[in-house]
């Protein structure tokens, strides 16, 4: 099978758009047909990346026009050729975020799955992919960032081109084009690049690159703690600096990442910011998928269907598991202090008991239902769902205890990860892809550890009682207590959106406001009498006390509507963890567990 060969140009950067182009020397000789991705794995939506292609056309090797026509919302049949084939199509990049593509006069940025067209039947075949420079003095220093090799001739971080061994491989290396930070170290031998384009005044490069490597090599070292070999020649940590957001993406040998500005290191500064450490969580998360789900992955992403939803009721150990090593990957590294972890994973517990989403859907579910409900959620969302991010790296947690409890700390959920890495991931991409079936992870985790888990997983996994974390933490020293909201004010039972009004984002179930009649989307304009406004609601609250009445004047859509509430008490401000019992055998118990 002949390589597929494609161009991509930043066209008309201003416009937003890639000029795209793939040749198929030997297509299908009844009429090659071109599907672009409806999803990209990481991110489980179908968000139809082919509204995006502007225009498409194709030519024969002789430069003449060749028919082509959509035959379904992703899907193009080009007709019989003989020769090669190509297509030429523009896309509309204008997405600043990291599952889609994004192009403009200061950088530009894509994932293969919403520019590349695989050409069916050939999906194996090897691709080359000529990145090209925007035409124009403006872009001179211009650079490439991307984990693809570079083929013969191409430099590191230069415009020519790059390889990949089947289109798999080719749409799971994000690439960021423009001028950007650039920084390198090595984790246990394996070079590492830190990417970070947009403008960061005064960006600490050299503590990034230290902290970073610091995460590196503990997870390094996790998975493989003999031989302590990463599982790629090379990694990428690609970030944009924006005012506004936050999120990333995994792939085999790099990240996509978004985040405040402002989260960013600067040089001169002292202690580590709340965002810093958020950020650090972040790119501590996506690395891991490095093993957890790009490596080690449920049966039913061993190969994806990107042209469907692939569903699974496994996420809470792919997206929560990642989710609680995060954090504890940080502690263990020595970049947050034992304290700090505890801060973090007690804003978690508050998180997830906070919603009472949690009493109606059990992780599983919520991994199964994610095309539907989670990336798709409404104002009723934590009154009817629970985050198999959230609730499942409690559930980790809770898995983690109980095995370091029953086996005296011998045993850890270090250890099932390691089985799973050594059947499922450690040569994932060199022979037959083997998934990990739903039906075998309860013999997986006894295999691992030895230790009687068949309630907490009917408990955790598949049922929706709160965690037994107070009991579970106590063998290692450790409370768990509410904290109330520290002004002691009472409480709408409501979350509010920010802006100039008081708009109502979500009621939460049983709740004073829901008991009132008022529901999401209502504008707040009085309490007894006095406006209300986006900024000064908690104030006025803070005057009453729980259980006070208060008349309450808001407008649904165009009509005005008067609420007689009964106020809740002051709600749960978070869940804080403290170090109670620092006798030795707690003590032991706690450092084995965040210094492993």
């Amino acid at each position: 099978m002949k390589p597929i060969r494609y161009t991509i140009v930043p066209k008309q950067p201003a416009a937003h758009l890639f000029e795209v182009t793939v040749t198929v020397a030997d297509p299908d000789p009844a009429g090659q047909r071109f599907m672009l991705p409806v999803w990209i794995p990481g991110s489980y939506m179908v968000r139809e990346f082919a509204r995006n292609i502007v225009t498409l056309r194709a030519v024969n090797d002789a430069g003449r026009k060749v028919r082509v026509e959509k035959t379904d919302k992703h899907t193009w049949q080009a007709a019989p050729v003989k020769g090669a084939l190509t297509l030429r199509y523009e896309v509309y990049a204008w997405d600043l975020s990291v599952r889609a593509a994004h192009l403009d006069d200061t950088t530009g940025f894509f994932n293969g799955t919403s520019v590349f067209l695989a050409p069916l039947g050939h999906e194996e075949a090897q691709c080359v992919v000529d990145i090209q420079k925007p035409e124009g003095a403006a872009y001179r220093n211009w650079r490439v960032a991307t984990a693809l090799p570079e083929a013969r001739g191409t430099k590191r971080y230069g415009f020519g081109e790059y390889r990949a061994q089947n289109y798999d491989e080719l749409i799971d290396h994000p690439v960021t084009l423009g001028e950007f930070a650039l920084a390198t170290f090595k984790a246990h031998g394996v070079p590492h690049d830190i990417v970070v384009a947009g403008r960061v005044i005064g960006l600490d490069m050299a503590r990034l690159s230290a902290d970073l490597k610091r995460i590196c090599e503990e997870q390094i070292a996790l998975f493989e703690p003999k031989s302590k070999k990463a599982p790629m020649d090379r990694y990428v940590f690609m970030t944009q600096a924006v005012t506004d957001g936050y999120g990333g993406l995994e792939h085999r040998a790099s990240t996509a990442l978004i985040c405040n500005r402002g989260d960013l290191p600067v040089e001169g500064q002292d202690a580590p910011t709340e965002g810093y450490r958020t950020y650090l969580g972040l790119c501590s998360h996506e690395y891991f998928h490095t093993w957890n789900v790009k490596r080690i992955k449920p049966a039913a992403f061993a190969p994806y269907d990107l042209s469907v939803e692939n569903y699974t009721s496994l996420l809470w150990l792919f997206e929560g598991f990642t989710s609680y090593y995060d954090d504890l990957i940080l502690v263990r590294s020595g970049v947050i202090s034992p304290d700090d972890y505890l801060g973090m994973l007690g804003k978690v517990v508050g998180g997830v008991l906070r919603s009472s989403g949690r009493q109606k859907q059990t992780v599983a579910e919520s991994s199964f239902d994610a095309w539907v409900k989670y990336y798709r959620q409404d104002e009723n969302a934590p009154n009817a769902i629970v985050s198999y991010y959230t609730k499942g790296s409690l559930v980790a947690l809770a898995f983690d205890l109980t095995i370091r409890a029953q086996t005296d700390n011998r045993k850890s959920l270090d250890d099932v990860m390691r089985l799973l890495w050594q059947r499922f991931g450690h040569d994932f991409y060199r022979g037959k892809p083997v998934g990990v079936e739903e039906s075998e992870i309860e013999a997986i985790f006894a295999e691992a550890t030895g230790a009687q888990l068949g309630e907490l997983f009917a408990e955790a996994v598949h049922g929706t009682r709160d965690l037994p974390l107070d009991t579970l933490l106590a063998p290692f020293g450790i409370t768990l207590a509410p904290e109330l909201d520290k002004n002691g004010k009472p409480s709408l039972g409501a979350r509010v959106r920010g802006g100039a009004d008081c708009t109502l984002a979500a009621v939460h179930d049983g709740s004073a406001a829901q008991k009132a009649g008022l529901s999401a989307g209502d504008v707040l304009i009085a309490l007894d009498g006095l406006r209300i406004t986006g900024s000064n609601l908690d104030s006025l609250l803070s005057r009453y006390l729980p259980g006070a009445k208060v008349e309450v004047h808001a407008f649904r859509r165009d009509e005005l509507r008067t609420a007689q509430v009964k106020l809740d008490g002051p709600e749960v401000a978070r869940y804080k963890l403290t170090v109670s019992d620092k006798r030795p055998a707690a003590r032991k118990a706690r450092e084995r567990w965040l210094a492993s």
